[in-house]
């Protein structure tokens, strides 16, 4: 009875591994290439942008906080490294997270961290010269996105800060 039931299972469960295993590498990416496509108006990489204020009606990737304003930076290092520098911000929090081409975290800093000082990151893949002054944030595959968020009051004029976030950027090093 366990002979004839054995290779059944055994080649039940080598399916369902690979599933797994296809699963676990496509997903990712593909959740990541729909994010970039949502954040790059008009298919601009390498380009810091600015959103609006969150409304109940933002819905770019996920449900938005209504308390924080988000810049965002889809990018390609295929071409060389990415720089992005974040000017200090005059708000209670602000931060840089970079998430590479598999979803995966790869660099966070937040104004605690930096006692309120820029922040000057270098994305780039193995082997890419980082310019001096940045701090290489080395990433798994080409794209990716960089994404600036800050609290604000939204009961406290916000122009002043959204002027200062808007000095942050993004762009390809040469």
């Amino acid at each position: 009875m366990i002979n004839r039931w054995l290779w059944p299972i055994l080649v039940g469960v080598f399916f369902a591994v690979a599933a797994w295993q296809v699963t676990m590498a496509i997903i990712p990416r593909t959740l990541m290439t729909l994010a970039i496509s949502r954040v790059a108006q008009g298919g601009s990489l390498n380009r810091m942008v600015h959103g609006p204020l969150v409304t109940a009606k933002s819905r770019a990737i996920v449900r938005p906080s209504p308390d924080l304003l988000y810049s965002s930076c889809p990018f390609d290092v295929s071409r060389g490294p990415v720089l992005i520098d974040v000017a200090p911000i005059e708000a209670p929090y602000w931060s840089l997270a970079i998430f590479d081409s598999e979803t995966n975290v790869a660099f966070v800093r937040n104004n605690l961290q930096t006692g309120g000082k820029p922040i000057h990151a270098a994305i780039a893949l193995a082997g890419q010269a980082i310019p001096a002054g940045y701090q290489p944030v080395r990433v798994a595959g080409n794209r990716g996105a960089a994404l600036v968020r800050v609290l604000v009051n939204r009961l406290a004029p916000i122009d002043e800060i959204d002027a200062e976030r808007r000095q942050s950027s993004c762009r390809v090093a040469r």
